[in-house]
């Protein structure tokens, strides 16, 4: 089957074109399998030591890799640039973090006895990543497989196949043969990788349909999975926010890399108080967004990834019910465009109020009460990231716990992440322990009691 990769700023602009998939599964399994067992013998210190290489070895070519995401995925050259950086700093960050304590010990039966717990790598771990964030998703996933003695065997999106390409490349490069093999090829190569019986576990980033299809494939093997499915992303504003700055947040949450962000906004919802001042705001901050070539220094928003994703969200819009307050049309440019739409909703219903839509495009919805603002949030299938704009301290931390997300911000967009923290979402956004930060460790490993008795 042939694929294709495509420049969705300049869609005759072939990026790559490959034959897939270019490797057999079960091969690069066994390759993977030989090299775990040596890895997982490797003291953690070496194991860091490599990864801090990798880290020097990404930043080194740190512009080539942002150019190539740029062409390749349509990201704003500026966020390219944060997302290779933010890759850099992930490797460095376990490089030290396999350090830390791996168990505990518990009294024994006996004074002379040792009771302990001990963290040990799983194995050999299927990475399935998608395009959106072609370096920075693989290598969160990547870096703490490897940093906790465990080989990856790595399947990106067909979108994202070249930048797939030079990231493996890199990573491998500074690490022994078969800790890191590529897997290239559509979903069949995916359900192949998850099949696989050398595969040890699964971690998976991409839509709710492929999520629950890797998560109960792997239940049927009994082997563990880890999940980041969709979002459906709420941002509630209350009266004592500063709506200047909730605005400019808020909209570019939304429409930046043209909503192609798991935690990118879609609901905005506004209580009555500052309903029709916020709504004024959203639209002229929306409207200021710029929309251009993502090459260029100014971009914003840029396109999305092909012709199928923008007719999909032009439909949205089209059955939302509502009132487009702004955009929604496509541009009249070679790529694949699409004027951030702002769209004002009677109800939380329709696909704009009940789905991901994964384009620059968001709801807007007028609330009664900061308990009916966060009433409709909960009023999801979605529970990944919420946001709340409020200069009240009382009325953010009455909602921290009650908005039923993975990650909740007070005054602060939903979209940006931080590497050092666990990140998962909650109901159909996440399945399996929370990735990032010290969290990832409990994918990574599995803990074994030992007990030594004199």
């Amino acid at each position: 089957m042939s694929h294709l990769s495509l420049n969705p700023a300049r869609p005759s602009d072939v990026v790559l074109e490959f034959d897939g998939p270019t490797a057999a599964v079960a091969p690069a399994a066994a390759r993977a399998a030989q090299a775990a067992r040596a890895w997982a013998a490797t003291p953690a210190a070496a194991r860091g030591a490599a990864l801090s290489v990798v880290a020097d070895a990404l930043e080194q070519r740190a512009g080539e890799l942002a150019a190539l995401v740029t062409r390749e995925v349509g990201k704003p050259i500026v966020e390219a640039r944060g997302e290779i950086a933010r890759a850099v700093a992930i490797y460095r960050y376990y490089a030290t973090a396999v350090l830390a304590p791996d168990g505990e010990t518990y009294p024994g039966a006996s004074p002379s006895a040792i009771l302990a717990a001990r963290r040990y790598p799983v194995g050999v771990c299927a990475v399935i990543a998608p395009w959106n964030f072609p370096v920075a998703t693989p290598s969160w996933k990547i870096a703490p497989a490897l940093a906790y003695g465990n080989a990856v065997l790595f399947k990106p999106a067909v979108e994202a196949t070249a930048t797939a390409r030079l990231l493996s490349e890199i990573v491998a490069a500074q690490l022994p043969d078969g800790l890191l093999e590529l897997l290239e090829g559509g979903a069949d190569v995916g359900a192949a990788l998850v099949a696989e019986e050398r595969v040890d576990a699964v971690t998976f980033t991409g839509s709710l349909a492929g999520g629950r299809a890797v998560a109960q494939q792997a239940a049927a093997r009994g082997i563990p999975a880890q999940c980041e499915m969709s979002g459906h992303n709420p941002s509630i504003v209350l009266p004592s926010a500063d709506l200047a700055a909730a605005a400019q947040k808020i909209a570019y949450a939304a429409m930046g890399y043209a909503g192609q962000k798991c935690t990118a906004t879609s609901r905005i919802i506004v209580h009555d108080d500052v309903y029709d001042e916020l709504r004024d705001r959203l639209v002229a901050a929306v409207e200021a967004l710029t929309v251009v070539d993502p090459s260029d220094e100014r971009c914003l928003v840029g396109p999305l990834i092909d012709a199928a994703a923008r007719s999909s969200a032009s439909a949205a819009v089209e059955a939302s019910g509502g009132s487009v307050l702004t955009g929604g049309g496509a541009l009249d440019d070679d790529g694949f465009y699409l004027a951030p739409a702002l769209v004002e909703l009677p109800q939380q219903s329709g696909p704009l109020g009940r789905d991901e839509v994964f384009a620059p495009v968001a709801g807007l919805l007028r609330a009664r009460s900061a308990e009916h603002a966060i009433e409709l949030a909960n009023d999801s299938p979605f529970g990944l990231v919420a946001s709340v704009f409020t200069r009240e301290l009382g009325s953010a931390l009455e909602a921290l716990p009650a908005l039923r997300y993975g990650l909740v911000r007070v005054n602060a967009p939903t979209s940006g992440l931080d590497y050092h923290v666990p990140f998962g979402g909650s109901k159909a956004s996440g399945l399996g322990p929370k990735e990032q930060g010290l969290a990832a460790r409990d994918f990574y490993t599995e803990t074994r009691t030992l007990l030594v008795e004199a």
